[in-house]
């Protein structure tokens, strides 16, 4: 058995309650079990309990085996002075305060269901796609929606973090560090870094320069990305090259290394110099963006903010100096979901959650409601056990769910996984 087992059946009451008594014949009675504490020191805080006729409000500790209290060191450790009961699966040693006192000790391995116990072990040593995947069936659809919530803004504070600490570098600039973070989405899976590594080492304030001139845009992006220090045979990268000099000269500019950028096993569609293309056409026909987002009430109007063309060499284009087929290369719909999905209701939910207004938080919830659901091969998954994501709420609930609960076999920790262990005790 696993420490974190007595933890979730201390905190659930599943033990058996039939007169119970410390280890030292006492009559014990559980009044509160307190609250599971995370952090450094006992592992439940603010419990209180009755032993005879005195009431003790303090904290509880547990532990396997009485003996690892020792093992732990926590007799001269002032954050367990004042532990008002150890709970053990098993008494092998009279655990004493510093002072000699005999401290209060609940045995607990003739007390936990055996079947709580089996069931447990399964789940922590099957290597299915997920632990409880023939128990799944079982749980209860209140249960899953209700947990899905609790995911999914679990989900949107583990994305914002990230968002924060940008923000603070970035003195507080929303504009500037989502224009940052946007970047990182047109650059796809593959080239998500190099792409965000582009829009640091251009700042916005120097594009903001050349707004009503696309030429210049390109030519500032495409040679930051070093994607111009080559020698060309058409005439429009040969002018991109030489308006890049000048305004690398002008600016203090340093480009990144080509090589960064990977063409390999993508579709033409998503070549970095047509994404560049994309986001400098974005920054053309774009002014206080984030902005706009803000004001935004539904997915429609926010995919209309990226409805624009790129330049027109871009038509016939999906690399410098190779001429294909003309086609439009536009953002889209689900491209701009996913814009919705990584960035923007995120950085909605963080506007909301750092300047106190709820409509905000709102807002981003809503906007993840109309947002159909990602297709993946995590979504097939969970759609073969009979749990279908309706929507990009569900489906980043879920994600949360498979890839920091199941993989990593916290089954005590979910919702899903707690309600199943009750049902099969």
């Amino acid at each position: 058995m696993k420490e974190d087992l007595l933890h979730f059946i201390w905190r659930t009451r599943r033990f058996d309650p039939t007169d119970l008594k410390t280890t030292a014949g006492e009559p014990l009675v559980i009044l509160q079990t307190g609250t599971h504490n995370s952090h450094a020191g006992p592992d439940f805080v603010n419990a209180r309990i009755q032993i005879g006729e005195t009431q003790w409000a303090g904290n509880v500790e547990m532990h396997l085996r009485a003996s690892e209290w020792n093992e732990h060191r926590h007799t001269n450790d002032k954050a367990y002075d004042n532990v008002v009961l150890h709970v053990v699966l098993e008494e092998d040693e009279i655990i004493r305060r510093a002072s000699g006192e005999r401290i209060p000790c609940l045995e607990m391995k003739k007390r936990i269901p055996q079947k709580i116990a089996a069931t447990y072990q399964k789940l922590l040593e099957n290597e299915y796609w997920i632990p409880c995947r023939y128990l799944f069936y079982q749980a209860a659809d209140l249960t899953k929606n209700m947990w899905a919530d609790r995911l999914l803004i679990e989900r949107l504070e583990a994305k914002t973090a990230e968002i924060s600490e940008r923000l603070a570098q970035n003195q507080n600039h929303w504009e500037e560090t989502f224009y940052q973070f946007l970047a990182r989405n047109f650059g796809v899976k593959i080239n998500a870094e190099p792409f965000e590594m582009l829009a640091r080492e251009t700042p916005l304030q120097v594009l903001s320069k050349y707004k009503n001139n696309l030429f210049q845009i390109e030519a500032l992006l495409f040679g930051q990305a070093g994607l111009l220090d080559k020698t060309f045979e058409e005439a429009y990268p040969n002018a991109l090259k030489k308006e890049y000099h000048f305004l690398q000269k002008k600016h203090g500019l340093s480009p990144l290394g080509a090589a960064q950028w990977k063409f390999l096993r993508l579709r033409p569609a998503n070549f970095p110099t047509v994404r560049i293309a994309q986001f400098a056409a974005l920054i053309y026909h774009s002014t206080h963006l984030f902005s706009k987002i803000l004001e935004a009430e539904q997915v429609a109007a926010i995919e209309q903010l990226f409805e624009m063309e790129t330049s027109e060499y871009w038509r016939t284009h999906y690399t410098f100096d190779k001429v294909s087929q003309q086609k439009e290369k536009t953002v889209g719909k689900n491209t701009v979901r996913l814009f919705v999905i990584n960035t923007i209701a995120p950085f909605l939910f963080l506007y909301g959650k750092m300047r106190n207004e709820e409509v905000y938080k709102n807002k981003a919830l809503k906007l993840l409601e109309q947002t159909p659901a990602e297709v993946n091969s995590i979504m097939k998954s969970w759609e073969t056990l009979g749990w279908k994501a309706t929507s990009a709420y569900q489906s980043q609930a879920m994600l949360q769910l498979k890839t920091h609960y199941c993989d990593r076999k916290k089954c005590l920790d979910c919702a899903i996984g707690s309600a199943l262990l009750k049902e099969n005790q």
